[in-house]
């Protein structure tokens, strides 16, 4: 797995009033939950545990993958780009011409909205949406 899934669906739980550390695991298919918790203390300590945690989870995605249970999902039809947070906008100028842009829309974090918007005028409708692109991509990685 690629560096932005070795964590997908595992979460870190430390409740030390409690005495719980360890890894849970938690997915969701067609609306059947599925999860799983890895104590440190049973699997020798947080990284044996969030190995167990993964292989668990692999496992599982595995056999989802194999049992029709997962479905196809297909593009938005309200995305018409076909790249997530960039869209075609125009604006209304406040002398009525209109201007048209490639946006792109990203959330840096919870109750945060971030955008950028490249003029098809100046760089060409081509390079407009490589633009925003490349800077929703940038953006979402920090």
């Amino acid at each position: 797995m690629n560096g932005d899934l070795e964590r997908s669906a595992i979460t870190r739980l430390e409740s030390p009033s409690h005495g719980t550390f360890g890894w849970q695991v938690r997915l969701q298919r067609r609306g059947q939950r599925f999860a799983k918790f890895f104590a440190d203390r049973t699997h020798g300590g947080p990284e044996p545990s969030l190995l167990a945690a993964r292989t668990w989870r692999d496992a599982l995605i595995q056999r989802l993958a194999g049992s029709g249970n997962t479905r196809v999902c297909n593009p938005s039809p309200r995305n018409s780009s076909g790249v997530v947070g960039v869209s075609r906008i125009t604006i209304a100028g406040p002398n009525g011409l209109q201007y048209y842009f490639w946006q792109a829309t990203w959330c840096p974090s919870p109750g945060q909205r971030r955008c950028v918007r490249f003029s098809i005028r100046r760089h060409g409708e081509d390079g407009a949406f490589t633009l925003a692109v490349q800077a929703r991509n940038t953006a979402i990685q920090g």
